[in-house]
């Protein structure tokens, strides 16, 4: 798909000039910072998928090295 070959810098200014126009400039910033806290929550998502696949996917999932017990002499 070569849609984002096709958008440049003039075509990024009219589409914020559209958005602008649309929602107003009081608007924008509460725009932006629901969609940082969507980017977040996909990217939180992805990562913790990413780690089940690995374990799920690991024939020797490592168990935590335990200490050697002291007896007190030391």
């Amino acid at each position: 798909m070569k849609i984002l070959g096709v958008i440049g810098g003039p075509e990024i200014l009219v589409i914020a000039l559209i958005v602008l126009v649309l929602f107003g400039g009081r608007k924008i910033p509460e725009l932006m910072k629901g969609l940082g806290k969507g980017v977040k929550e996909y990217k939180k998502a992805m990562n913790g998928f990413e780690e089940e696949l690995h374990s799920a996917t690991d024939p020797t999932p490592q168990e935590p090295q335990q200490e050697p017990a002291s007896d007190g002499r030391g």
